[in-house]
Protein backbone atom coordinates (compact mmCIF):
# COMPACT_ATOMS: atom_id res chain seq x y z
CA UNK A 1 0.00 0.00 0.00
CA UNK A 2 1.74 3.26 -0.64
CA UNK A 3 1.33 5.61 1.70
CA UNK A 4 -0.40 8.59 0.94
CA UNK A 5 -0.77 12.14 2.72
CA UNK A 6 -4.42 12.09 2.63
CA UNK A 7 -5.00 9.01 5.42
CA UNK A 8 -3.46 11.59 7.92
CA UNK A 9 -6.82 13.94 7.20
CA UNK A 10 -9.18 11.16 6.43
CA UNK A 11 -8.22 10.33 10.40
CA UNK A 12 -9.06 13.43 11.45
CA UNK A 13 -12.01 13.95 9.85
CA UNK A 14 -13.10 10.77 11.41
CA UNK A 15 -12.51 12.06 14.74
CA UNK A 16 -14.90 15.08 14.44
CA UNK A 17 -18.07 15.26 16.66
CA UNK A 18 -20.21 16.64 13.70
CA UNK A 19 -18.68 15.71 10.73
CA UNK A 20 -20.24 16.36 7.00
CA UNK A 21 -20.12 13.71 4.54
CA UNK A 22 -16.85 13.94 2.58
CA UNK A 23 -15.96 14.40 -1.00
CA UNK A 24 -12.81 13.21 -2.16
CA UNK A 25 -12.42 15.18 -5.84
CA UNK A 26 -9.46 14.35 -8.26
CA UNK A 27 -8.15 13.67 -11.29
CA UNK A 28 -8.95 9.90 -12.48
CA UNK A 29 -6.65 7.39 -11.57
CA UNK A 30 -4.91 9.60 -8.81
CA UNK A 31 -5.84 6.36 -6.02
CA UNK A 32 -9.00 7.93 -4.69
CA UNK A 33 -11.12 4.68 -4.56
CA UNK A 34 -7.97 2.70 -3.07
CA UNK A 35 -7.49 4.98 -0.44
CA UNK A 36 -10.94 5.54 0.70
CA UNK A 37 -11.15 1.69 -0.01
CA UNK A 38 -8.13 1.04 2.76
CA UNK A 39 -9.50 3.25 5.33
CA UNK A 40 -12.81 2.07 5.46
CA UNK A 41 -11.52 -1.25 6.46
CA UNK A 42 -8.75 0.03 8.36
CA UNK A 43 -10.73 2.29 10.36
CA UNK A 44 -14.23 0.85 10.89
CA UNK A 45 -16.01 -2.48 11.78
CA UNK A 46 -18.30 -1.91 9.11
CA UNK A 47 -17.39 -0.91 5.56
CA UNK A 48 -19.74 -0.76 3.17
CA UNK A 49 -19.04 0.34 -0.88
CA UNK A 50 -21.02 0.59 -3.37
CA UNK A 51 -20.06 1.75 -7.35
CA UNK A 52 -22.88 3.62 -9.17
CA UNK A 53 -20.72 2.36 -12.53
CA UNK A 54 -20.14 -1.16 -11.82
CA UNK A 55 -23.54 -1.52 -10.03
CA UNK A 56 -26.42 1.16 -11.73
CA UNK A 57 -29.03 -0.84 -10.45
CA UNK A 58 -27.94 0.60 -7.20
CA UNK A 59 -29.43 4.17 -8.59
CA UNK A 60 -32.53 2.80 -7.15
CA UNK A 61 -31.85 3.44 -3.87
CA UNK A 62 -31.97 7.25 -3.88
CA UNK A 63 -34.67 7.67 -6.15
CA UNK A 64 -37.70 8.11 -3.97
CA UNK A 65 -37.43 9.27 -0.33
CA UNK A 66 -33.67 10.30 0.97
CA UNK A 67 -34.51 10.08 4.58
CA UNK A 68 -32.08 7.79 6.15
CA UNK A 69 -33.99 5.04 7.64
CA UNK A 70 -35.67 4.86 4.22
CA UNK A 71 -32.55 4.76 2.64
CA UNK A 72 -31.10 2.03 5.00
CA UNK A 73 -33.91 -0.40 4.56
CA UNK A 74 -33.80 0.02 0.59
CA UNK A 75 -30.27 -0.64 1.41
CA UNK A 76 -31.07 -3.58 2.96
CA UNK A 77 -32.43 -5.10 0.54
CA UNK A 78 -29.35 -5.33 -1.58
CA UNK A 79 -27.06 -6.13 1.80
CA UNK A 80 -29.29 -8.37 3.97
CA UNK A 81 -26.40 -9.07 6.38
CA UNK A 82 -24.50 -5.89 6.29
CA UNK A 83 -24.77 -4.81 9.82
CA UNK A 84 -25.04 -0.81 9.87
CA UNK A 85 -24.05 0.04 13.36
CA UNK A 86 -24.51 3.83 14.47
CA UNK A 87 -20.94 5.68 15.06
CA UNK A 88 -18.69 2.68 13.60
CA UNK A 89 -19.78 2.31 9.73
CA UNK A 90 -18.42 4.05 6.88
CA UNK A 91 -20.36 4.24 3.62
CA UNK A 92 -18.22 4.70 0.41
CA UNK A 93 -20.05 5.56 -2.56
CA UNK A 94 -17.89 5.61 -5.01
CA UNK A 95 -18.32 7.09 -8.70
CA UNK A 96 -21.22 9.24 -7.26
CA UNK A 97 -21.48 11.15 -10.25
CA UNK A 98 -23.43 8.37 -11.97
CA UNK A 99 -26.37 8.96 -9.07
CA UNK A 100 -26.96 12.91 -8.23
CA UNK A 101 -29.79 12.19 -6.04
CA UNK A 102 -27.25 10.14 -3.19
CA UNK A 103 -25.67 13.47 -2.97
CA UNK A 104 -28.65 15.09 -2.65
CA UNK A 105 -29.04 12.62 0.27
CA UNK A 106 -26.27 14.10 1.83
CA UNK A 107 -28.32 16.80 4.05
CA UNK A 108 -30.02 13.84 5.32
CA UNK A 109 -26.79 11.58 6.42
CA UNK A 110 -25.32 15.07 8.24
CA UNK A 111 -28.72 15.88 10.40
CA UNK A 112 -28.84 12.20 11.24
CA UNK A 113 -25.22 11.62 12.02
CA UNK A 114 -25.20 8.24 12.54
CA UNK A 115 -23.10 7.13 9.90
CA UNK A 116 -19.91 7.86 8.48
CA UNK A 117 -20.58 9.11 4.56
CA UNK A 118 -17.72 9.37 1.65
CA UNK A 119 -18.04 9.80 -2.08
CA UNK A 120 -15.87 10.22 -4.61
CA UNK A 121 -16.31 10.23 -8.11
CA UNK A 122 -14.01 11.99 -11.53
CA UNK A 123 -15.17 15.03 -13.12
CA UNK A 124 -17.25 15.83 -10.46
CA UNK A 125 -17.40 19.63 -11.15
CA UNK A 126 -18.33 18.85 -14.84
CA UNK A 127 -20.92 16.45 -13.69
CA UNK A 128 -22.93 18.44 -11.33
CA UNK A 129 -23.57 21.57 -13.59
CA UNK A 130 -21.63 21.22 -16.68
CA UNK A 131 -21.72 18.07 -18.06
CA UNK A 132 -24.31 17.58 -20.67
CA UNK A 133 -23.81 13.86 -20.61
CA UNK A 134 -25.47 13.61 -17.29
CA UNK A 135 -27.89 10.34 -16.78
CA UNK A 136 -30.20 12.64 -14.79
CA UNK A 137 -30.75 16.39 -13.37
CA UNK A 138 -29.53 16.81 -10.33
CA UNK A 139 -32.47 18.57 -7.82
CA UNK A 140 -30.40 20.30 -5.36
CA UNK A 141 -26.82 20.31 -4.03
CA UNK A 142 -26.67 19.91 -0.20
CA UNK A 143 -25.09 23.32 0.30
CA UNK A 144 -23.52 23.35 4.03
CA UNK A 145 -24.44 19.62 4.43
CA UNK A 146 -20.77 18.39 2.88
CA UNK A 147 -17.45 18.90 2.64
CA UNK A 148 -14.80 18.35 0.31
CA UNK A 149 -11.00 17.57 -0.92
CA UNK A 150 -9.37 17.60 -3.72
CA UNK A 151 -6.21 14.59 -4.43
CA UNK A 152 -3.93 14.98 -6.25
CA UNK A 153 -1.25 12.39 -7.92
CA UNK A 154 1.50 11.52 -5.42
CA UNK A 155 3.77 14.44 -4.10
CA UNK A 156 7.55 14.07 -4.15
CA UNK A 157 7.54 13.43 -0.43
CA UNK A 158 5.20 11.04 -0.83
CA UNK A 159 7.19 9.44 -3.69
CA UNK A 160 10.07 9.48 -1.41
CA UNK A 161 8.21 7.19 0.90
CA UNK A 162 7.29 5.18 -1.77
CA UNK A 163 10.84 4.77 -2.69
CA UNK A 164 11.63 3.74 0.97
CA UNK A 165 12.82 6.56 2.77
CA UNK A 166 11.07 7.26 6.08
CA UNK A 167 10.30 10.19 7.98
CA UNK A 168 13.50 10.42 9.97
CA UNK A 169 15.47 10.36 6.68
CA UNK A 170 13.25 13.14 5.32
CA UNK A 171 13.09 15.19 8.51
CA UNK A 172 17.08 15.02 8.61
CA UNK A 173 16.78 16.54 4.89
CA UNK A 174 14.60 18.74 5.62
CA UNK A 175 16.94 20.26 8.99
CA UNK A 176 19.33 21.72 6.26
CA UNK A 177 16.94 24.18 4.99
CA UNK A 178 15.84 24.57 8.80
CA UNK A 179 19.60 25.56 9.65
CA UNK A 180 20.13 26.80 6.24
CA UNK A 181 23.33 24.53 5.80
CA UNK A 182 24.83 23.44 2.68
CA UNK A 183 23.42 20.06 2.13
CA UNK A 184 26.22 16.91 2.37
CA UNK A 185 27.49 16.61 -1.59
CA UNK A 186 26.97 12.87 -1.68
CA UNK A 187 23.26 13.33 0.03
CA UNK A 188 22.64 16.41 -2.37
CA UNK A 189 23.61 14.37 -5.55
CA UNK A 190 21.24 11.39 -4.67
CA UNK A 191 18.04 13.45 -4.00
CA UNK A 192 18.59 15.44 -7.62
CA UNK A 193 18.82 12.12 -8.83
CA UNK A 194 15.29 11.29 -7.31
CA UNK A 195 13.94 14.79 -8.48
CA UNK A 196 15.00 14.00 -11.63
CA UNK A 197 13.12 10.62 -11.45
CA UNK A 198 10.23 12.33 -9.81
CA UNK A 199 10.19 14.64 -13.01
CA UNK A 200 9.93 11.79 -15.33
CA UNK A 201 7.68 9.38 -13.14
CA UNK A 202 5.19 11.82 -11.56
CA UNK A 203 3.31 10.66 -8.97
CA UNK A 204 -0.11 8.35 -10.58
CA UNK A 205 0.28 5.41 -7.91
CA UNK A 206 -0.07 3.28 -11.25
CA UNK A 207 2.98 4.43 -12.85
CA UNK A 208 4.78 4.95 -9.39
CA UNK A 209 4.10 1.32 -8.17
CA UNK A 210 4.58 0.18 -11.88
CA UNK A 211 8.38 1.70 -11.43
CA UNK A 212 9.08 0.49 -7.94
CA UNK A 213 8.23 -3.10 -9.45
CA UNK A 214 10.17 -3.13 -12.63
CA UNK A 215 12.80 -0.38 -12.78
CA UNK A 216 11.75 0.14 -16.11
CA UNK A 217 10.84 3.54 -17.95
CA UNK A 218 9.01 1.59 -20.98
CA UNK A 219 6.68 0.66 -18.42
CA UNK A 220 5.96 3.66 -17.04
CA UNK A 221 6.00 5.43 -19.99
CA UNK A 222 3.59 2.84 -21.51
CA UNK A 223 0.84 3.40 -18.68
CA UNK A 224 1.60 7.08 -18.52
CA UNK A 225 0.37 6.76 -22.30
CA UNK A 226 -2.84 5.32 -21.29
CA UNK A 227 -3.49 7.77 -18.75
CA UNK A 228 -3.45 10.60 -21.51
CA UNK A 229 -5.62 8.15 -23.33
CA UNK A 230 -8.05 7.80 -21.26
CA UNK A 231 -8.19 11.96 -20.45
CA UNK A 232 -8.69 11.99 -24.31
CA UNK A 233 -11.60 9.63 -23.78
CA UNK A 234 -12.66 11.69 -20.88
CA UNK A 235 -13.03 14.86 -23.57
CA UNK A 236 -15.03 12.97 -25.50
CA UNK A 237 -17.52 11.19 -23.61
CA UNK A 238 -18.17 14.61 -21.23
CA UNK A 239 -18.57 17.58 -22.90
CA UNK A 240 -20.52 18.92 -25.97
CA UNK A 241 -19.32 17.76 -29.62
CA UNK A 242 -17.95 21.05 -30.93
CA UNK A 243 -16.81 21.54 -27.22
CA UNK A 244 -14.80 18.61 -26.99
CA UNK A 245 -13.11 19.66 -30.38
CA UNK A 246 -11.95 23.02 -28.95
CA UNK A 247 -10.48 21.26 -25.53
CA UNK A 248 -8.99 18.28 -27.76
CA UNK A 249 -6.60 21.59 -29.58
CA UNK A 250 -6.22 23.36 -26.30
CA UNK A 251 -5.10 20.30 -23.97
CA UNK A 252 -2.66 19.35 -27.26
CA UNK A 253 -1.20 23.19 -27.01
CA UNK A 254 -0.16 23.29 -23.54
CA UNK A 255 3.09 21.50 -24.03
CA UNK A 256 4.27 23.15 -26.98
CA UNK A 257 2.71 26.60 -24.47
CA UNK A 258 4.92 25.54 -21.69
CA UNK A 259 7.87 24.68 -23.83
CA UNK A 260 8.23 28.33 -25.10
CA UNK A 261 10.54 31.28 -23.75
CA UNK A 262 6.60 33.46 -23.18
CA UNK A 263 4.94 31.13 -20.82
CA UNK A 264 1.89 33.16 -20.71
CA UNK A 265 -0.65 31.45 -22.39
CA UNK A 266 -1.20 32.83 -25.69
CA UNK A 267 -4.61 31.60 -27.69
CA UNK A 268 -3.13 31.86 -31.00
CA UNK A 269 -0.87 29.23 -30.41
CA UNK A 270 -3.93 26.72 -30.28
CA UNK A 271 -5.16 27.75 -33.83
CA UNK A 272 -4.08 30.91 -35.44
CA UNK A 273 -6.69 33.68 -34.96
CA UNK A 274 -8.15 32.30 -31.82
CA UNK A 275 -9.37 34.40 -28.54
CA UNK A 276 -10.30 34.36 -25.24
CA UNK A 277 -14.26 33.99 -26.08
CA UNK A 278 -13.79 30.83 -28.06
CA UNK A 279 -11.92 28.84 -25.84
CA UNK A 280 -12.71 29.95 -22.20
CA UNK A 281 -15.12 27.49 -21.74
CA UNK A 282 -12.23 24.88 -23.22
CA UNK A 283 -10.16 25.87 -20.37
CA UNK A 284 -12.49 26.11 -17.41
CA UNK A 285 -12.90 22.41 -18.43
CA UNK A 286 -9.20 21.33 -18.25
CA UNK A 287 -9.29 23.32 -14.69
CA UNK A 288 -12.14 21.21 -13.42
CA UNK A 289 -11.83 18.49 -14.78
CA UNK A 290 -7.99 18.60 -12.78
CA UNK A 291 -6.32 17.80 -16.10
CA UNK A 292 -4.52 21.24 -15.46
CA UNK A 293 -4.03 24.36 -13.01
CA UNK A 294 -4.47 27.74 -13.98
CA UNK A 295 -1.16 30.39 -12.66
CA UNK A 296 -2.35 33.88 -12.38
CA UNK A 297 -0.51 36.69 -13.05
CA UNK A 298 -1.15 39.21 -10.22
CA UNK A 299 -0.78 43.16 -10.79
CA UNK A 300 0.78 43.33 -7.29
CA UNK A 301 2.85 41.30 -5.24
CA UNK A 302 0.77 42.03 -2.10
CA UNK A 303 -1.49 40.02 0.82
CA UNK A 304 -4.11 38.86 -0.55
CA UNK A 305 -2.46 38.10 -4.29
CA UNK A 306 -6.00 36.27 -5.28
CA UNK A 307 -7.19 40.53 -4.98
CA UNK A 308 -5.08 41.64 -7.39
CA UNK A 309 -5.26 38.61 -10.13
CA UNK A 310 -4.81 39.88 -13.88
CA UNK A 311 -7.16 37.37 -15.46
CA UNK A 312 -6.47 37.81 -19.28
CA UNK A 313 -2.91 36.74 -18.07
CA UNK A 314 -2.24 33.38 -16.88
CA UNK A 315 -0.12 30.06 -17.78
CA UNK A 316 -1.62 26.53 -17.15
CA UNK A 317 0.87 23.45 -16.10
CA UNK A 318 0.07 20.02 -16.06
CA UNK A 319 -1.46 18.72 -12.87
CA UNK A 320 1.17 15.94 -13.12
CA UNK A 321 4.80 16.57 -14.03
CA UNK A 322 5.76 12.46 -15.03
CA UNK A 323 2.19 13.38 -17.60
CA UNK A 324 3.72 16.25 -18.99
CA UNK A 325 6.83 14.51 -19.43
CA UNK A 326 5.47 11.95 -21.29
CA UNK A 327 3.34 14.24 -23.41
CA UNK A 328 6.93 14.98 -24.89
CA UNK A 329 7.80 11.56 -25.77
CA UNK A 330 9.67 8.66 -24.63
CA UNK A 331 12.95 9.96 -25.56
CA UNK A 332 12.38 13.18 -23.17
CA UNK A 333 13.01 10.94 -20.22
CA UNK A 334 16.48 9.93 -20.85
CA UNK A 335 17.22 13.25 -21.68
CA UNK A 336 15.84 14.57 -18.30
CA UNK A 337 17.87 11.86 -16.34
CA UNK A 338 20.93 12.42 -17.93
CA UNK A 339 20.45 16.36 -17.91
CA UNK A 340 21.52 16.62 -21.81
CA UNK A 341 18.59 18.72 -22.09
CA UNK A 342 18.49 22.16 -23.21
CA UNK A 343 16.71 25.27 -24.13
CA UNK A 344 13.41 26.71 -23.56
CA UNK A 345 11.76 23.81 -23.03
CA UNK A 346 14.19 22.67 -19.90
CA UNK A 347 13.60 25.73 -18.14
CA UNK A 348 9.53 25.14 -18.97
CA UNK A 349 9.47 21.26 -17.50
CA UNK A 350 11.38 23.12 -14.29
CA UNK A 351 8.74 25.53 -13.83
CA UNK A 352 5.86 22.78 -14.39
CA UNK A 353 7.82 20.50 -11.89
CA UNK A 354 7.46 23.72 -8.90
CA UNK A 355 3.80 24.31 -9.89
CA UNK A 356 3.30 20.41 -9.18
CA UNK A 357 4.85 20.55 -6.28
CA UNK A 358 3.55 23.76 -4.61
CA UNK A 359 0.08 22.86 -5.90
CA UNK A 360 -0.34 19.40 -3.73
CA UNK A 361 1.51 21.17 -0.92
CA UNK A 362 -1.89 23.46 -0.94
CA UNK A 363 -0.35 27.14 -2.51
CA UNK A 364 -2.10 28.75 -5.12
CA UNK A 365 -0.48 29.25 -7.98
CA UNK A 366 0.77 32.59 -8.83
CA UNK A 367 2.93 34.36 -10.85
CA UNK A 368 4.67 38.52 -11.19
CA UNK A 369 5.39 40.51 -14.47
CA UNK A 370 4.90 43.86 -15.17
CA UNK A 371 3.60 44.61 -18.50
CA UNK A 372 5.97 47.12 -19.77
CA UNK A 373 9.04 44.97 -17.90
CA UNK A 374 10.53 41.62 -19.45
CA UNK A 375 11.12 40.31 -15.82
CA UNK A 376 9.25 37.87 -14.46
CA UNK A 377 9.11 35.97 -11.19
CA UNK A 378 7.98 32.51 -11.59
CA UNK A 379 6.10 31.67 -8.71
CA UNK A 380 5.07 34.06 -6.00
CA UNK A 381 3.74 32.38 -2.34
CA UNK A 382 2.76 33.10 1.18
CA UNK A 383 4.13 32.59 4.07
CA UNK A 384 5.22 32.99 7.26
CA UNK A 385 3.47 36.45 7.44
CA UNK A 386 5.00 37.85 3.59
CA UNK A 387 4.54 37.44 0.37
CA UNK A 388 7.82 35.47 -1.12
CA UNK A 389 9.12 35.56 -4.88
CA UNK A 390 10.23 32.09 -6.48
CA UNK A 391 12.63 31.96 -9.06
CA UNK A 392 13.35 28.66 -10.54
CA UNK A 393 16.81 27.84 -13.14
CA UNK A 394 17.15 24.56 -14.48
CA UNK A 395 20.56 25.11 -13.86
CA UNK A 396 21.84 28.00 -12.31
CA UNK A 397 22.39 31.84 -13.49
CA UNK A 398 21.68 35.17 -12.93
CA UNK A 399 18.84 36.06 -11.22
CA UNK A 400 17.75 39.59 -12.53
CA UNK A 401 14.14 39.72 -12.08
CA UNK A 402 14.66 38.39 -8.58
CA UNK A 403 17.46 40.87 -7.83
CA UNK A 404 15.05 43.63 -9.00
CA UNK A 405 12.17 42.22 -6.85
CA UNK A 406 13.88 41.85 -3.42
CA UNK A 407 15.52 45.55 -4.07
CA UNK A 408 11.84 46.89 -4.78
CA UNK A 409 9.57 45.02 -2.22
CA UNK A 410 12.58 43.72 0.24
CA UNK A 411 10.80 40.30 1.21
CA UNK A 412 12.80 38.95 4.25
CA UNK A 413 13.28 35.70 2.06
CA UNK A 414 13.35 35.19 -1.57
CA UNK A 415 14.04 31.81 -2.99
CA UNK A 416 16.40 30.89 -6.10
CA UNK A 417 16.09 26.94 -6.89
CA UNK A 418 18.32 25.55 -8.81
CA UNK A 419 20.63 22.47 -9.69
CA UNK A 420 23.05 22.81 -7.07
CA UNK A 421 23.15 23.56 -2.96
CA UNK A 422 22.10 25.65 -0.30
CA UNK A 423 23.13 29.20 0.39
CA UNK A 424 21.54 32.75 1.23
CA UNK A 425 22.64 35.97 0.13
CA UNK A 426 20.90 38.52 1.81
CA UNK A 427 17.31 37.90 1.38
CA UNK A 428 18.00 35.43 -1.94
CA UNK A 429 17.98 31.59 -0.07
CA UNK A 430 19.51 29.68 -2.96
CA UNK A 431 18.26 25.85 -3.07
CA UNK A 432 17.75 22.50 -4.34
CA UNK A 433 14.68 22.43 -6.98
CA UNK A 434 13.96 19.29 -4.11
CA UNK A 435 13.11 21.90 -1.56
CA UNK A 436 10.42 23.48 -2.57
CA UNK A 437 8.50 20.18 -1.58
CA UNK A 438 9.66 21.31 2.05
CA UNK A 439 8.60 24.98 1.93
Amino acid sequence: MLKRRIYDFLLEWKQRQNKKPLIVNGARQVGKTYIIREFGKQEYNNFLEINFILNPEMKSIFSSSLLVDDILTRLSLYFPNFNFTSKNTLLFFDEIQKCPNCRVAFKSFAQDGRFDVIASGSLLGLHFGQDPDLDEPIASLPVGYEEQITMHSLDFEEFLWAKGYNTNTISYIKSFLAREEKVPESINTKMEELIKEYIVVGGMPEVVVAFLSTNNYGEVHRIQENILASYIDDITNHSKSVDGIKIKKLWASIPSQIAKENKKFQYSKIEKGSNKRKYESAILWIIDASFASCCYNVSKPVFPLKGYIKEDYFKLYYNDIGLLCASYGFEMKSQIITSALEGEIKGGIYENLIADILLKKGYPLFYYKEEESEKEIEFLIYKDGEVRPIEVKAKRGKTISLNSFIEKYKPKTAYKLIEGNIGRDGAKLTLPHYFAAFL
